[in-house]
């Protein structure tokens, strides 16, 4: 059975997306599982993340992203031309011991579709739902996939219900200040509304404490008050704020995961935060 994770915070910049990556190479490397990345933020830090800025130009310049396919669900059958095989980027990563991460790349031409999605036509026998486009479209593939990590838009719109449409549970990272935990409750709140109305369980498997300082008072201040609050669990593993992290952006060639995270700890944390969502998930 494949394990589908959507990674979730309505505020940008608190380590969704860093998140998303590391604990997908961490699967791989780490753990010797094979991992699809399906990145449906427009910002595409993901996909830039993964294959590199030049890579993703010439996808989208081909039409061979997630935008094509939420374009599609547009248009009738006829004028489709998404294509599932060249838009699958196999063995991404640019650290060497990442052997078994794919992706579906994202592109910036899906914040024009977004709002159009709910005009979709419902086809014949009224079947389509713009919710269900990327469950469909990836009903091939999936089962060749022991986790699917998605990094959703920070927005709860028809494209972020596309990723928790089809996922088994979400985290959330955040930075533990006031702006950037803001809009748990309602992410919560919304999911388990959507889950009610499609008929699925979907909890959150935790929250995720990223760039955390321990020297300011509100950090620490602010993680007690989120494992009090109870929203959702808080995961045990805190990732440290780090210009090491930070750089991880950076598309160069390395060889190992401690060399593009780092080593004062910031791997270890990783990777133990990746082996607590398998165990959350599982």
């Amino acid at each position: 059975m494949c394990t589908v994770i959507a990674t979730i915070n309505l505020k940008g910049g608190v380590g969704k997306t860093t998140t998303t990556v590391a604990v997908a190479e961490m699967l791989s490397s780490q753990f010797g599982k094979k991992v699809l990345v399906v990145d449906l933020d427009p910002q595409t830090n993901a996909t830039v993340m993964l294959i590199g800025e030049d890579k993703w130009k010439d996808l989208n310049d081909k039409g061979h992203t997630l935008a094509r396919l939420f374009q599609d669900a547009l248009l009738e059958p006829s004028e489709r031309k998404f294509d599932l095989d060249q838009t699958l980027q196999r063995k991404v990563s640019n650290v060497t011991e990442v052997r078994k991460v794919d992706l579906l790349p994202s592109s910036l031409d899906l914040i024009d579709v977004q709002d159009r999605l709910a005009s979709m036509p419902s086809g014949k026998f009224y079947a389509a739902n713009p919710v269900d486009v990327l469950k469909k479209a990836i009903k091939p593939i999936i089962d060749e996939y022991e986790y699917v990590i998605i990094d959703c838009p920070p927005n709860l719109g028809i494209i972020t219900l596309n990723g928790l449409r089809i996922a088994h549970g979400y985290i959330i990272p955040t930075i533990p200040d006031i702006l950037s935990t803001y809009g748990i409750p309602q992410i919560v709140k919304r999911v388990k509304d959507f889950a009610r109305e499609i008929g699925e369980d979907l909890e959150p498997l935790g929250i995720v404490i990223s760039k955390y300082r321990a020297q300011l008072n509100l950090h620490p201040n602010m993680v007690r008050r989120l494992r009090k609050n109870g929203d959702a669990p808080v995961f045990d593993t805190i990732v440290p704020e780090s210009g090491q992290i930070a750089g991880a952006a950076e598309f160069t060639t390395l060889s190992t995961l401690r060399q593009k995270y780092g080593y004062q700890g910031q791997f270890d944390s990783y990777r133990a935060l990746t082996e607590e969502i398998m165990k959350a998930a599982a």
